[in-house]
């Protein structure tokens, strides 16, 4: 259980070197990034870090005496062990501040092979309660959990409550109707597990097209959307499509939306949630810098007068603007029946 008085950190995502410094000197406490691997859950051409960036980053990062966390968040197989395993002391050596892992398997490998590294449990674990969270402590050691984004404030509460590690929650970003990434509709579409490979939607089967009925996107030869001149053609997602059901045309599985918890933070506070994450490690540089900024703000604003906070109009104009769908929600976090 973390106090409720405990300094909440800023976790911010970094897809590139550019990206990890624009964060750490917009303020982020953490950066979490990844190895140029199927090692990671943003597997995607020209995103993550090779050895030559990975070492920059994590000295960048250490001189201003900030942290690196490392997210080794996909599942290996019997044929890929090596690899996984390979990551976690590639991590070792680096001095990298944690590893985020979801695989029961490669934390008990991290935490024989390499007892000094700490170990947090991912999102991709999708431990929603705290007996769950307790288990990976007593059996490997983790000293904090990602909470998965399907949770309400008040079971958020009771988690922190009674669990003996760190809670972290993620605060700002895209959302998934899948279970935390486990993307069944991908892996049907592609053939390729998100979980395994680390891409939903790979890039190889994504393709884009101006047509005479404006520009479509597909996704392995499926159509998930097509889009007017003035349109901005997303990036093809199945769950994200627009669909034709019973001759009307309309985002059928989710609506394009980000999670936006700013204006819960007393409350995130008062709750004793440890560590505010951003997601985005596919988002440029600039969405990192606009961000960063914002929360880095708000979460200043709090520690200097919690009973005053109130979430500013320019913060909340500024994270629509790189929302998905220029809108935001409050998620599972806000039920009114709980």
């Amino acid at each position: 259980m973390t106090p409720a008085s405990q300094r909440i950190e800023l976790v911010c995502p970094a897809g590139s070197l550019p990206a990890l410094k624009t964060a750490i000197d917009n303020g982020a406490d953490c950066v979490y990034l990844g190895f140029k691997d199927a090692t990671n859950a943003r597997n995607f051409t020209g995103l993550n870090f090779d050895a030559r960036q990975m070492r920059e980053g994590v000295d960048y990062a250490h001189a201003r005496k900030r942290k690196v966390l490392l997210a080794l968040n996909t599942y290996p197989q019997s044929a890929n062990w090596a690899d996984w395993t390979a990551a976690v002391d590639r991590a070792a050596a680096l001095g990298i501040d944690a590893v985020i892992l979801a695989d029961p398997g490669l934390m008990a490998y991290a935490a024989k092979t390499h007892p000094q590294l700490r170990l947090h449990l991912s999102v991709q674990g999708s431990a929603t309660s705290y007996e769950a969270i307790a288990w990976y402590h007593e059996r490997f050691g983790i000293q904090r959990a990602v909470l998965p984004r399907v949770l309400s404030l008040a079971q958020v509460e009771k988690v922190i409550a009674n669990s003996p590690v760190e809670i972290e929650v993620f605060g700002f970003g895209g959302l998934c109707v899948m279970v935390e990434g486990r993307c069944a509709l991908s892996a049907y579409a592609t053939g390729e597990s998100p979980n395994c490979n680390g891409a939903c939607s790979p890039g190889k089967h994504v393709r884009w097209e101006q047509t005479p009925r404006g520009m479509e996107t597909r996704l392995n030869g499926i159509l998930i959307d097509r889009f007017g001149a003035n349109e901005r053609a997303g990036y093809p997602t199945l769950c994200k499509g627009r669909f034709e059901v019973n001759d009307e045309t309309y985002y059928a599985i989710e609506e394009p939306t980000s999670l936006n918890t700013l204006e819960m933070l007393p409350e995130l506070a008062r709750v004793g949630v440890s560590a505010i994450k951003i997601e985005g490690r596919q988002r440029s540089p600039a969405y990192v810098a606009q961000v960063t900024r914002v929360w880095r703000a708000a979460l200043d604003r709090l520690a200097l007068d919690p009973a005053s906070f109130r979430a500013q109009p320019a913060w909340m104009a500024e994270l629509n603007k790189v929302s998905e769908g220029q809108s935001h929600t409050l998620g599972a976090y806000y039920r009114p029946w709980k």
